[in-house]
């Protein structure tokens, strides 16, 4: 999938095997400042939340977001001429700029962990999921439920700002959204002014008070 600008995306990959990507406190505020320097040139954050072994954006890319980027990444293809059989090829293709910046800011986030706990190899997932609507596995462009992906006339996106919100809920590790420090629900509940999202833009679009 690509990114298309002006639209609403749910961003999330986890820790490989599941493991953990944030080992104690100061891990989640050095990954917000990378968020900070990756992400918000090219995107409006609505909402996030940063989990033991995973993470959930919902984000608006921009104009410079789906614009090319430096690095070149092969696709691979498939020619089908009529009377033929289909021949597979590679097409390579230089990265939206938004896709770049998340592999930059994984990379260099990973980089700095495995030099802190004396690790080595990959972190997370080596595929950063992004879905326009779909909450994990639960709807799918061809399932059942395709008709709750983000559109102008239902609440799916708030839907799923509701859902990121409730992670920490969902996994013990809190009674209220808002108690979880590592994710934007004490912002929405003025409990913290908050520096990563578009606070404006997300109670517009999503219809928030």
């Amino acid at each position: 999938m690509k990114y298309q600008s002006n639209q609403i995306y749910h961003m999330y990959n986890q820790g490989n095997n599941r493991q953990p990507i944030f080992f104690e406190d100061a891990n989640y505020h050095y990954f917000l400042q990378k968020v900070k320097k990756y992400l918000l040139p090219v995107a409006d954050i609505l909402c996030y939340c940063l989990m033991p072994n995973h993470f959930h954006f919902l984000l608006v890319p921009n104009e410079e977001a789906i614009t090319p980027g430096k690095l070149i990444k092969p696709r691979q293809m498939v020619l089908e001429l009529q009377g033929t059989e289909a021949l597979p090829f590679v097409l390579y293709e230089r990265q939206q700029k938004i896709s770049q910046a998340v592999g930059e800011l994984l990379s260099s986030y990973t980089k700095a962990i495995n030099k802190r706990y004396e690790r080595s190899g990959s972190l997370f997932r080596s595929k950063t999921k992004i879905k326009d609507g779909a909450i994990e596995d639960v709807v799918a462009l061809n399932g059942p439920y395709r008709e709750l992906f983000f559109r102008a006339d239902n609440d799916y996106a708030r839907q799923c700002f509701e859902y990121i919100h409730a992670n920490p809920v969902k996994a013990n590790l809190v009674a209220s959204p808002v108690e979880w420090p590592y994710s934007s629900a004490k912002d929405f509940a003025h409990k913290r002014p908050g520096y990563i999202c578009n606070q404006k833009l997300a109670r517009k679009l999503l219809e928030l008070s």
